[in-house]
């Protein structure tokens, strides 16, 4: 099992190119099985779950060709198999967004229970009971979801009763193709959700509301062709902005956007990081030192709960205390105990942690438990006098394309350690 060694104490500069985003292409290819296309999405990234999801549409019988070099992705055909087996979904708990397309396009589906990274149970109840409202029989059987609509979707009043990006992606795409049309309330309104609804309307869909909490959906007979250009991924773009931070380093982050950082650009201000628009994308720079500065996860526009962990490595060494709270997920503090093995002084009780700052963090041999708080592992490890090995980084694979390639040019000392 692969391992990432780091010998920490190095300021970043220079330019990292921020890729694709992981949580946009996921949607986008399951928008592939709602026609036959083909569907080419660019600026691709190259990443475990995406050829998860890969692998996941051609066994439903699409056609997928991967140009990795060009950053492309082109999927088309009609899928023959409407099963998506408990092999394929555990490894990602995306693969539930083939649902919503399935349903409304063939009339049924039979779908694993999801698996994915082990932050809490993210039930998929609403996706569920969204269907049902548009007219799908749903019975769960033997860890399946299965789900028919013989006679097609119907358009319906979706109020969510809670904000769920997964669920506000699987509806979308499903009333795409219901009869009449669908209103989606308290939607989601991550910049995901909106390249989603970007791309659903260059195949043809008919959707209003971009950008806020309102979605409504009249529902088309077919959907056509596309090309369509993913939106660069923000959780890559604050993770290094945290990167420059720690360090003390400055850096442009290479087709970054600022309106899609949301409030992570406000907190990181306030904590003393100067972010700011920049020819070609962010620059990021400390300016002095860094405050401790209080965060509460909330959806977009909030902080990101997948920004969480990376910002507690930071205020591990910021002057001050800092109180995070989670929100969003239950379990997502399953960093604490490895920052703790690096000299970092946290306290954390139900969903918030109080992290006091230390002058500095001491390398250690730690451990990835999930995407985000790997790296938040990693970025410990760069602030850190010595030397630290991260354990099981194919959960890193999972979410960051070409991490030690991009911080290598920035100066950092890291490798990636086979076996």
């Amino acid at each position: 099992m692969d391992r990432i060694r780091i010998r920490g104490g190095r300021a970043l500069s220079g330019t990292i190119p921020i890729s694709g985003a992981k949580n946009a292409a996921l949607p986008l290819m399951a928008t592939a099985l709602l026609t036959d296309g083909p569907l080419t999405l660019t600026n691709a990234p190259d990443l475990a779950d995406v050829t998860t999801m890969a692998g996941l549409l051609a066994q439903h019988g699409l056609s997928v060709t991967r140009d990795k070099a060009a950053r492309t992705i082109t999927l088309s055909g009609a899928a023959t198999n409407l099963e998506a087996p408990y092999d394929l979904v555990r490894k990602m708990r995306a693969s539930v967004l083939v649902l919503g397309p399935l349903v409304a396009r063939f009339g049924q589906a039979r779908v694993s229970l999801p698996g994915g990274c082990a932050i809490g149970t993210r039930p998929v109840d609403l996706h569920l009971k969204a269907l049902e409202q548009m007219g799908a029989e749903i019975e769960i059987t033997a860890g399946y979801i299965e789900a028919k609509a013989p006679g097609g979707l119907r358009g319906a009043r979706i109020i969510f009763p809670q904000v769920s990006v997964g669920a506000t992606e699987n509806i979308l795409m499903a009333a795409a193709l219901a009869k009449g049309t669908t209103e989606i309330v308290n939607a989601a309104r991550e910049p995901e959700i909106t390249d989603l609804a970007a791309c659903l309307m260059r195949m043809g869909a008919r959707i209003e509301g971009l950008g806020t909490d309102r979605l409504v959906v009249e529902g088309v007979p077919a959907l056509g062709a596309a090309v369509h250009p993913i939106i660069p991924d923000r959780i890559e773009a604050g993770t290094y902005a945290c990167a420059a931070a720690i360090t003390g380093g400055q850096v442009l982050l290479g087709g970054a956007r600022l309106d899609h950082l949301g409030a992570v650009v406000r907190i990181l201000r306030d904590a003393g990081v100067d972010v700011a628009e920049a020819d070609g994308g962010l620059k990021v720079a400390r300016l002095n030192g860094l405050r401790g500065t209080d965060v509460v996860t909330e959806p977009f526009p909030g902080f990101a709960t997948d920004m969480q962990a990376q910002f507690m490595a930071l205020m591990c060494v910021a002057e001050g205390a800092a109180m995070i709270t989670e929100t969003i997920f239950e379990n997502r503090f399953m960093h604490v105990p490895e920052l703790a093995r690096m000299g970092a002084r946290i306290n954390f009780h139900g969903a918030s942690a109080i992290v006091r700052g230390v002058p500095k963090l001491a390398g250690a041999p730690v451990m990835a438990t999930d995407l985000r708080a790997s790296v938040s592992l990693v970025l410990a490890g760069l602030a850190a006098q010595g030397e630290t090995i991260v354990n099981r980084v194919y959960h890193l694979d999972r979410g960051f394309e070409r991490l030690e390639e991009k911080l290598s040019a920035c100066g950092a000392s890291i490798e990636r350690i086979s076996g």
